[in-house]
């Protein structure tokens, strides 16, 4: 497979964005909280980065991540299910660790939900340890894990 493109999402992003985030991310859950205005918002935000991979020209995966002081926040990561295990949610996690050490930021942090095994073990891979439970962060009907990372230039090279 063609590595991917990594590249900062554009207005016209937000609706894909938004769909992949629905059907890969939000499933099962009551609603739609990151509709196409709200990843627009997220696009526009000049302290949030959303990144888009894509192969072939085609969007294959993105990531929404808010930069604090010293932490970036990864709020959602999705890679299209037909590109999977190809290596585009490692290069996401990477470009946005590159970015934030570029920002001078220590650490990633992030939920992700608690029945989501495969997304855990994802990111023990890329070295992000466990950090608690948040029961019913996710509209009150699913528990979170908290996980994070801390990054280092030295780590870097490593992701």
């Amino acid at each position: 497979m063609t590595s991917p493109t990594i590249r900062l999402a554009r207005d016209t992003d937000a609706q894909p964005i938004a769909v992949m985030s629905r059907c890969l991310i939000e499933l099962g859950l009551r609603g739609w909280s990151w509709h196409p205005g709200r990843v627009k918002k997220a696009i526009l935000h000049r302290d949030t980065c959303v990144a888009v991979a894509e192969v072939d020209h085609r969007m294959t995966g993105f990531a929404i991540a808010e930069f604090g002081d010293t932490r970036l926040h990864l709020s959602l990561l999705a890679v299209a299910a037909m590109h999977q295990r190809s290596g585009i949610g490692r290069a996401l996690v990477a470009w946005l660790e590159q970015s934030a050490l570029t920002a001078g930021i220590t650490e990633m942090q992030l939920e992700l939900r608690a029945n989501n095994p495969g997304a855990k073990f994802f990111y023990q891979a890329l070295g992000f340890e466990f950090a608690g439970v948040v029961p019913g962060y996710y509209r009150g009907e699913e528990a979170a894990f908290k996980m994070r990372k801390a990054i280092s230039i030295l780590a870097a090279g490593q992701v």
